[in-house]
C-alpha cells in the first residue's frame, strides 16, 4: 500500500468559498496519493457557536436565534457558491438536516453543565465545514470519502478536553479508513465520540491534535498543517515586527513552544508524532510550493534565534496558608488538586516558605469557582489583565528590548528560557 499522508486545513483555509477552492487546488496536486484530510470549522464559526451557546444558557432566545440565523445563512451562501447555485444539491439538504439537529437541542432548557453542552453545540462547526468541503471536492471530480471523526476517535467524557482511548481508536480507524476502497478520506478536526454516543471536543484549536493522533494510529508517512503563515515563526508577526521563519524545529523545541503558548501548533500535537518519529510540516496554503517549516527528530541541537511567545489575559494568583504553615508537600497537593478539579491551565509557578504563586489563563467560567474554593483554606490575592512573555534562547539585549520599563510581577530564567509576568501593554 502507498504511504498515508495527513493534511490538516485550519479555519482560515476554509473561511469562504474562495478559500475552499484554494484548498481543492492543493488537494488536487496530491490526489493520486493516500490522503487523510482533517478540516476545522470555517473561520469564526467556533466563536459564533460559543456565542449561541451562551445566549441559550442565559435563556436569551432572541439573541440566540439571531446569531444562529447568521451562522446558517453564511454556510448556506458559501455552499451554494461552491455548487454553482444549485439549491437542490444534496449538500444543501445535508446542511439543512444538520441545522435542524442543532436547533432541536435548543428546543428545551439546558439540563447539564456548560462543558457538556459546549461539545454538543460547538462541534457542529466541523460538521458543517466537512460536509461542504467533501461535497465540493466530489463536485469537481476529486473523489473522497467523508468519515465522521466521532466514529473513529473514541474519547472519555472529559467534555471540552476529551482524552483519546488510543487502543480502541486504532481499531476504529483501521475500519473507517479503508484504503483498499478509496484513497482520499476527509474528516473533522477537534471532535471525538464517547462510548455512550455523546460528542467531545479535544481542546480549543484541537484540529492539529486530531491530525497528529490520526497519523500515529494509521502509521502515516508525514503530517502537513496548512496555515496562513509561511511556517513556524520566531514570534507572532501581528505582535512582533521582526519575526523570522524557522526552517527546522526539533520535537523538543516544538513542544516547549506549544507549552509556552505558541499558537502555531496545539500543545498535544507533538507527542503522537514524536512517538513514531513522523515529521510534521507547517506550510502556507497561499504558497504551497514554499519550503515552510519541518518539525522532526534531530540528533544534534538546532541553533535558533530568540523565539518570543506572548500569552495575554493572564491572572497571577498568590495563595498563603491561613495558619502561617509552610508551603510544603501537603499544602502543595491540596493546591494542585484544586487546580486540577477546576481544570485551570497553569502556565508558571513559584513558591516561597509561606506563599504559592501561579500564573493561569483567565478562564472566567472556571476560575471564579476555583478562587472561591481556594478561599476556604488560603488567603488569596490576585492580579488580572496581565501578560506572560516567554523568550526562548534569550539574550540580555532581547530582554531589554521587550521588557523595558514595564512592571514585572514575576520572572523566571533557566539556561534557555526567560519568562516574565507583567502588566498588559
Amino acid at each position: 500500500m502507498k504511504p498515508i499522508r495527513v493534511f490538516k486545513f485550519g479555519g482560515a483555509s476554509v473561511k469562504s468559498a474562495g478559500a475552499i477552492r484554494n484548498l481543492a487546488n492543493i488537494v488536487k496536486r496530491f490526489s493520486a496519493e493516500n490522503l487523510v484530510i482533517v478540516v476545522s470549522a470555517m473561520a469564526k464559526t467556533t466563536n459564533a457557536l460559543e456565542e449561541v451557546l451562551m445566549h441559550w444558557m442565559n435563556a436569551d432566545l432572541t439573541a440566540m436565534n439571531t446569531k444562529l440565523k447568521e451562522i446558517k445563512q453564511f454556510h448556506l451562501n458559501e455552499a451554494l457558491d461552491l455548487v454553482e447555485g444549485d439549491s437542490n444539491h444534496l449538500l444543501i439538504a445535508e446542511l439543512q438536516t444538520l441545522f435542524n439537529q442543532l436547533e432541536t437541542q435548543f428546543g428545551q432548557a439546558p439540563t447539564k453543565g456548560y462543558d457538556f453542552h459546549y461539545d454538543q453545540v460547538v462541534s457542529f462547526g466541523e460538521l458543517f465545514s466537512t460536509r461542504i468541503v467533501s461535497h465540493y471536492l466530489n463536485f469537481i471530480g476529486i473523489a473522497n470519502t467523508l468519515v465522521d471523526a466521532r466514529r473513529c476517535l473514541r474519547s472519555d467524557t472529559s467534555y471540552r478536553e476529551g482524552v483519546i482511548d488510543e487502543s480502541t481508536s486504532r481499531l476504529l480507524c483501521q475500519r473507517e479508513f479503508d484504503f483498499s476502497s478509496a484513497n482520499i478520506f476527509l474528516t473533522q478536526g477537534f471532535i471525538a465520540g464517547t462510548e455512550v454516543g455523546t460528542t467531545t471536543t479535544l481542546g480549543r484549536e484541537g484540529s492539529d491534535y486530531t491530525a497528529a493522533i490520526l497519523a500515529n494510529l494509521l502509521d502515516a508517512q508525514d503530517v502537513t498543517i496548512w496555515k496562513d503563515v509561511a511556517g513556524v515563526l520566531s514570534a507572532d508577526p501581528k505582535i512582533f515586527s521582526n519575526a523570522v521563519k524557522l526552517n527546522i524545529v526539533s520535537y523538543q523545541e516544538a513542544i516547549e513552544l506549544a507549552y509556552c503558548g505558541a499558537q502555531i501548533i496545539h500543545p498535544k500535537t507533538i507527542k503522537p508524532i514524536q512517538n513514531k518519529k513522523i515529521p510534521l510540516y507547517v506550510k502556507s496554503f497561499m504558497e504551497p510550493d514554499a519550503q515552510g517549516t519541518i518539525i522532526a527528530h534531530s540528533d544534534t541541537p538546532v541553533k535558533l534565534p530568540p523565539v518570543l511567545v506572548l500569552k495575554r489575559n493572564q491572572v497571577l494568583i498568590t495563595l498563603s496558608p491561613r495558619d502561617f504553615s509552610f508551603v510544603i508537600e501537603d499544602c502543595l497537593s491540596k493546591i494542585f488538586a484544586l487546580l486540577y478539579k477546576h481544570r485551570i491551565k497553569v502556565n508558571m509557578v513559584h513558591n516561597s516558605a509561606i506563599n504559592f504563586t501561579v500564573c493561569v489563563d483567565n478562564d472566567k467560567l472556571r476560575l471564579g469557582d476555583a478562587l472561591e474554593e481556594m478561599k476556604h483554606e488560603f488567603a488569596v490575592r490576585y492580579n488580572s489583565n496581565l501578560e506572560l512573555l516567554t523568550i526562548r534562547h534569550y539574550t540580555p539585549e532581547i530582554i531589554g528590548d521587550f521588557i523595558g520599563n514595564r512592571v514585572v510581577y514575576l520572572q523566571q530564567r533557566t539556561r534557555s528560557t526567560a519568562r516574565f509576568v507583567m502588566d498588559a501593554s
